[in-house]
């Protein structure tokens, strides 16, 4: 009975004792990493841990892309009886050392030089932290190199042979397993402190729910730093999937034809990727061509709308639905390597029209919800219970209720210990002894969980309609011309927009239409840009109500930053930080239409 997730890495290795326990990418192709040899690593690095000095209840930072090293280290700090605390490595140093300090971590690990920049000038700062190693095979001066403390800890099992496994016996569910700051959307990060039990509950319901088997191959691309890559992480190996990792986010369209996955888990904006990939090139080819495979999309979804429904398909339908598949759908397939069983989505909302796209060609999205506060997952889809444009049915063992003003509420054993050195915002959070989720939502007729928006960036016009801003803007994300999106409005009499632009694309429209520009800021600026960017989020858009329809627009001449703090690590918007770095663009907008004397749903673009 695995109860730790300490016990869960020492069962694995041994229940599957896999040659290709892991797929790493070296010299140009994925080379296999044994359960043995992961399972080595992990023991002899624990005790190389404890061998520095690193006791129960400690902290490790770890600040690395993801790869063995990354899950070995994770899981060698669990075996040691201490806390995993995950950086991402698009922080900046000043946000890096805020989390090492605050963590209170006595050894930090990071993968490369690279890394270590970061570190290094912070050191004469963090009085706490004893120990610093790298992945690199040669450690700057005050490192150690990861093998390095594997030698310490093999000769610490050499002397003390029954050690780790008493190490591990140690460990108890309610045992704090990690750290993970929060991506700050607003105000500073806090610390989510988790216990073994809290991300054992969701990797058992997840395996219970969906089925992973150790015939999987999956394709680990997501940050480890983030909570839902992590848990899944877990799920895979405690099923004993096969891990490939992904050389790079930019690297995941070749990586999924090398490795040919049955399951890879991806934030939305891959997928809209992949569509405004696949639209590109049917918009590019003859017109017979784009006939066909728009008939086919539509035999697709008709197919698949019966299908979710639990209604028969006619036989004329079936029919046409495998002539579809074979002149269309199997290409687009073939690029996700042409074994993938299914792909799980979180993070962020999805789109309701990509997800029944990706259905209609084949390819399912299990949609799910969970915050970092509750491990991460509270409800999901499954092949059972599907139904695209919700997150799904509430996972067994958790309860969620919806609060007079909409928002999720949440409690079970998957919801945080609490924040760090942070009582006040703990005892916030969980007043009534439910988690406030800070999410806005309802469940439809059937049960399934539908998310609306976060509370806190629900919009409110002057004339008090209320407008949740996150659906729209995935709407308007769909456009192959606008890479993102915030939509803007609060206390305001009608509802705008920025808009940022496929930058390539917009090149090639200018190019088409004799515009001529100095610099990207001009081309964003140009009239005929904006008027034709505005079309194209009233195209997205055709159902909102007209208090809810964009108005006006500011395109932006660059995309969101994570240095500026306009995005968190994890891509969602920092609302606040956007509309106070463009707040003079956007006070320009709506003091153009300041004495047009009309209200919310009739000023005209």
């Amino acid at each position: 009975m695995v109860a730790t997730l300490a016990e869960l890495i020492v069962n694995s290795v041994k229940t599957y004792p896999k040659p290709d326990f892991m797929l790493v990418k070296k010299g140009g192709a994925f080379a296999p990493l044994s359960a043995r040899e992961f399972g080595d690593g992990v023991k002899h690095l624990a005790l190389g841990l404890r061998a520095l000095g690193f006791e129960p209840g400690q902290k490790l930072c770890l600040l690395s892309e993801n790869r063995p090293d990354w899950t070995m280290t994770d899981f060698a700090t669990l075996c040691a009886g201490g806390l995993t605390v995950p950086i991402y490595t698009t922080l900046v140093p000043e946000q890096v050392r805020y989390i090492v300090d605050d963590s209170d971590a006595t050894v930090v690990v990071v993968s490369d030089a690279a890394q270590w920049k970061k570190v290094e000038p912070l050191r004469k700062g963090l009085a706490k932290v004893r120990h610093y190693i790298t992945f690199a095979g040669e450690a700057p001066a005050g490192a150690l190199t990861l093998r390095e403390v594997q030698e310490k800890g093999r000769a610490l099992a050499a002397e003390e042979p029954g050690l780790f496994d008493a190490l591990v016996s140690r460990i108890r569910p309610d045992d704090e397993a990690t750290l993970i700051y929060t991506s700050g959307t607003t105000g500073v990060p806090k610390g989510v402190i988790l216990t073994h039990a809290n991300l054992l509950h969701n990797v058992k319901a997840a395996s219970d729910l969906i089925e992973f088997t150790d015939r999987d191959t999956v394709l680990s691309f997501l940050p480890l730093s983030h909570v839902l890559e992590r848990m899944v992480m877990f799920t895979y190996l405690y099923k004993g999937c096969t891990v490939a990792f992904a050389e790079s986010v930019e690297a995941v369209a070749q990586n999924l034809l090398e490795v040919r996955p049955h399951i890879m888990v991806s934030v939305p904006r891959v997928f809209e990727k992949i569509y405004t990939k696949v639209m590109d090139q049917v918009m590019a080819s003859p017109a017979l061509r784009r006939r066909i495979f728009f008939w086919a999309v539509k035999v697709g979804k008709a197919h698949g709308a019966l299908a979710l429904a639990g209604r028969p398909v006619p036989a004329g339908l079936a029919l046409r639905r495998r002539v579809a598949a074979k002149l269309v759908f199997s290409k687009i397939v073939a690029k996700t390597g042409g074994r993938v069983r299914f792909f799980v989505s979180g993070g962020a909302p999805l789109s309701k029209d990509i997800a029944e796209f990706f259905y209609a060609i084949g390819l399912t999205i299990l949609e799910g919800y969970g915050l970092t506060e509750t491990s991460p997952v509270l409800a999901v889809n499954t092949f059972r219970d599907l139904r695209l444009g919700t997150v799904g049915k509430v996972v067994p063992g958790v309860e969620i209720r919806i609060a007079g003003d909409g928002e999720i509420l949440a409690r079970g054993p998957n919801v945080m210990k609490g924040y760090y050195k942070k009582e006040a915002e703990t005892r916030e959070a969980m007043e009534g002894g439910w988690f406030h989720t800070g999410d806005i939502g309802r469940f439809d007729d059937d049960g399934f969980l539908v998310i609306t928006d976060r509370k806190k960036d629900l919009i409110v016009t002057s004339g008090g309609k209320n407008i949740a801003p996150q659906p729209i803007e995935n709407q308007i994300k769909s456009s192959p011309y606008i890479t993102n999106a915030v939509v803007l409005g609060d206390r305001r009499r009608f509802i705008a927009a920025l808009v940022v632009p496929d930058f390539d694309k917009l090149r090639d429209f200018a190019g088409g239409r004799g515009i001529a520009f100095a610099s990207v800021d001009e081309l964003c600026r140009d009239p005929r840009v904006v008027d034709f960017l505005l079309a194209e989020v009233d195209r997205a858009t055709p159902l909102l109500a007209s208090y809810e329809k964009v108005k006006r627009i500011v395109v932006l001449p660059r995309d969101f930053d994570i240095e500026k703090g306009e995005i968190t690590p994890s891509l969602k918007v920092r609302r606040a930080n956007v509309t106070a770095e463009f707040r003079d663009r956007i006070d320009a907008l709506y003091a153009e239409n300041a004495e047009d004397g009309r209200d919310d749903g009739a000023v005209g673009g």
